[in-house]
């Protein structure tokens, strides 16, 4: 049998797109041949207009309502239960730390891990520092420093930074998306054949998983 590819379109801004990808790990794990998935991540900016390096002194929960056009008690309850959904999953959202910020070099940054094949850790290192330390990620020092706690050379990063390195994979991965009709993420796409949109139940993921792996060994190979 074949590997199983995951294609999964993420921002390291969005705290669902974290719940979903400990969810997603949770169902692969119970999979029958859990080292068969490949599990890619993909580039989607949720505000590609946010300016570089920029740490807004706006509180989270003002930042929610405007969004939403929400009221200071809505947007409050939707961060309660945000906070209390990436608990439950053992993740520390801590909205009151995170700060906005441009994720475009973020996103050249792992698809350079990919490369290197720590494209997991960076990406769960990075949503760590957004949303567990407050960390800018917008920051180019900063994102040299944490990739390299989780496996790429600081020197390689630095230079990757420096240039336009993997800003056309970047963009490649957007505007599939935008044709593919994605506008909100996590978004999961499997074997290629199978959608699922949000951060669906563990329990959801992995019967999803299970049709399209048992179905990608009955298909012949070309």
């Amino acid at each position: 049998m074949g590997t199983l590819r995951v294609d999964v379109w993420s921002d390291v801004a969005c705290p669902w797109c974290w719940v979903g990808k400990r969810r997603l790990e949770a169902a692969i794990a119970r999979l029958p041949a859990p080292g068969e998935v490949e599990v890619v991540f993909r580039s989607f900016e949720l505000d590609p207009r946010a300016p570089r390096g920029a740490r807004s002194r706006i509180p989270y929960a003002e930042r929610l309502a405007r969004k939403y056009r929400a009221t200071p008690e809505q947007a409050a309850g939707m961060i309660e239960r945000m906070t209390a959904v990436g608990r439950s999953e053992g993740l520390e959202l801590d909205f009151a730390r995170a700060r906005p910020s441009n994720t475009f070099d973020a996103h050249r940054v792992l698809h350079l891990a990919r490369k290197r094949g720590v494209q997991a850790a960076v990406k769960e290192r990075l949503f760590r520092a957004h949303f567990s330390e407050g960390e800018s990620l917008g920051s180019r020092k900063t994102l040299e420093r944490l990739s390299a706690e989780a496996g790429l050379e600081a020197a390689e990063v630095r230079r990757a930074l420096a240039g336009d390195a993997h800003a056309d994979a970047v963009r490649a991965d957007e505007e599939e998306a935008h044709r593919n009709g994605v506008h909100a993420v996590p978004f999961f796409v499997l074997g290629g054949v199978y959608a699922l949109g949000g951060a669906q139940a563990t329990e959801v993921m992995h019967d999803a998983l299970l049709q399209a792996w048992q179905e990608a060994g009955e298909r012949p190979v070309a």
